[in-house]
């Protein structure tokens, strides 16, 4: 989440306006993450989290995020539900944007997750997918491996000024995960951004998941992979097995991994850290003049991908692939 549009108190209380919430009390911005421009809306009957969509964001994808929450939520999956206006739409404009409201959800993202945090993690993650494997509607994956020329395209050629000699390292990797990426792997909904930031708890459970504007449709253990990275490094970047081994093996307790898929993670795992190493690049040399937003460090994501680089089968992550 991020703020790139300032929004007037007049004209958030004329959208509020539109929906059965009662009047707006108060608002703030939410500053953390890179996407779209959000806000905690407190109002006569509760608390709501209003987005307005912007950068990567296509309009024409919002149906598919917003029916997605109404799916999953229908399945048992805890997650924010999109608020209808009283015209019974859920999307709406607000500042020349899309906007909708969704439905706040309790709990806290964890800032250092424990091998226990990552192992409710991996079993709401294998829920979700089995909860997203009979959802109608189909949305292909712009970041993913078919997308990433032309993210490398946007930031290759400033990439060094960042760090000596990537732009070489990110042309090699890209050569090589264009060749062999793997095919014919189970496919359905993924989240595909499912950051400690994105999953709430309260103490030790799992609450809630946030944040699905990027969910679509594409390889399974591809979603756990990206996860892993996200969830299974340390602050210095080391990887920790015990954190590996828990998301790994209570995913698979929920939804069990073929020999292929297991096979075939190292090179997702490489492929998750190429993706999030070129998107931060990207927000890292092009924030917007004046965004309220806090880029993320695309270094950090180097680091993951040059562990990844020397594993050598699924085992190197903690686990013994059956």
């Amino acid at each position: 989440m991020a703020v790139y549009t300032d929004v007037a108190a007049e004209e958030v209380a004329a959208f509020i306006a539109g929906y059965d919430v009662g009047e707006l009390l108060a608002y703030k911005g939410i500053a953390e993450g890179v996407e779209n421009s959000n806000f905690l809306v407190h109002t006569g009957r509760g608390s709501f989290i209003l987005t307005l969509y912007e950068r990567r964001v296509a309009e024409a994808d919002l149906p598919f995020f917003l029916a997605l929450m109404e799916h999953l939520a229908s399945r048992g999956i805890t997650c924010p539900q999109p608020v209808k206006n009283r015209a019974g739409q859920t999307l709406g404009r607000l500042a020349g944007r899309p906007a909708a409201m969704v439905t706040f959800l309790d709990g806290l993202w964890i800032r250092r997750p424990s091998a226990t945090h990552a192992t409710a993690l991996g079993e709401a993650l294998a829920r979700l997918h089995l909860a997203g494997a009979d959802f109608p509607m189909r949305r292909d994956n712009a970041l993913s491996v078919a997308g990433w020329r032309q993210l490398y395209a946007a930031c290759g050629e400033r990439a060094d000024q960042v760090q000596h000699d990537l732009k070489a390292l990110l042309a090699a990797e890209l050569d090589l995960l264009e060749r062999d990426w793997p095919q014919g792997l189970p496919q359905g909904v993924i989240h595909a951004d499912l950051f400690p930031d994105n999953v709430f708890f309260l103490g030790d459970k799992l609450s809630g998941l946030i944040d699905f504007y990027f969910a679509c449709t594409d390889t399974l253990v591809y979603d756990v992979a990206i996860c892993l990275n996200a969830w299974c490094f340390e602050a210095d970047h080391s990887y920790n097995v015990t954190k590996g081994r828990a998301l790994l093996s209570s995913y698979a307790r929920v939804r069990p991994l073929s020999a292929q898929e297991w096979l075939t993670l190292p090179l997702l795992a490489r492929g998750a850290a190429l993706r999030f190493l070129l998107t931060r690049l990207v927000d890292w040399l092009d924030v917007p003049p004046g965004a309220l937003v806090r880029p993320k460090d695309p270094v950090e994501y180097l680091r993951k991908l040059r562990f990844h680089q020397k594993v050598k089968s699924a085992s190197d992550y903690g686990v013994t692939a059956p």
